[in-house]
C-alpha cells in the first residue's frame, strides 16, 4: 500500500502544481487582455482564446485532483444513515460508478472527440481542436486512476469512508 500511497501524493502534487501554474499565467493573460483592451484600445483575441481553454483545462484537471483527494461532493443525507460499514460499500459502488463514467464519457468519447477534431483549427490560436480537447480523456484517465486507488483503499479499509471516524482521528473535524 505504501507504493500506491506515494504514487497518489506525487499525482496530487504534480496536479495541485499544474493547476496553480495555469491559475498563476490565466491571471497575468487577464492583465493583459484588460491593458490591451482599457487601456490601448485594442482588444487581444488571442488571449481571449488563451483564458478560456485555460480555464477549460483547469476545471477538469482541478476535478480529477479534487477526486484524487476524495473530497467530491457526495449526498450525506442517505449515506449518513448507513452504518460504517454501509457507508463503506456505499463509497465502493460510488467509485465504481464514478469509474465507468469517466471510462466511457471522458476517456472513451474524449479520445473520439480528439480524433473528430484534430483537422479544426481555434480561430486565433491557429492550433488544432483536438490538442484543447485533450484534457477531456487525460481527466478521465487521472480520475479513473484515482478511483482505482479509492476503491483499493476503501476495501483494504485505509481510506476515510465518508461520515466515518477517521477524520476525526485526523483532527479534521
Amino acid at each position: 500500500m505504501g507504493a500506491l500511497h506515494a504514487f497518489r501524493k506525487g499525482l496530487n502534487s504534480v496536479l495541485n502544481t499544474a493547476c496553480a501554474l495555469l491559475f498563476a499565467a490565466m491571471v497575468l493573460i487577464g492583465t493583459y487582455q484588460i491593458v490591451t483592451r482599457f487601456v490601448f484600445r485594442s482588444p487581444s483575441t488571442v488571449s481571449e482564446e488563451l483564458l478560456t481553454y485555460s480555464f477549460t483545462w483547469m476545471a477538469l484537471l482541478a476535478a480529477a485532483y479534487v477526486f484524487g483527494k476524495m473530497d467530491h461532493m457526495r449526498m450525506g443525507f442517505l449515506a449518513d444513515k448507513f452504518s460504517r460499514e454501509g457507508r463503506r460499500i456505499l463509497s465502493i459502488a460510488a467509485e465504481i460508478l464514478i469509474l465507468l463514467l469517466a471510462g466511457s464519457v471522458m476517456i472513451y468519447g474524449g479520445f473520439s472527440i480528439m480524433k473528430l477534431t484534430m483537422t479544426q483549427s481555434t480561430a486565433s490560436l491557429g492550433i488544432p481542436m483536438g490538442v484543447v480537447y485533450a484534457v477531456i480523456p487525460i481527466a478521465g484517465i487521472l480520475i479513473a486512476g484515482y478511483s482505482i486507488l479509492n476503491i483499493i483503499d476503501l476495501a483494504a479499509g485505509v481510506s476515510e469512508v465518508p461520515g466515518g471516524e477517521t477524520k476525526a482521528r485526523k483532527g479534521g473535524r
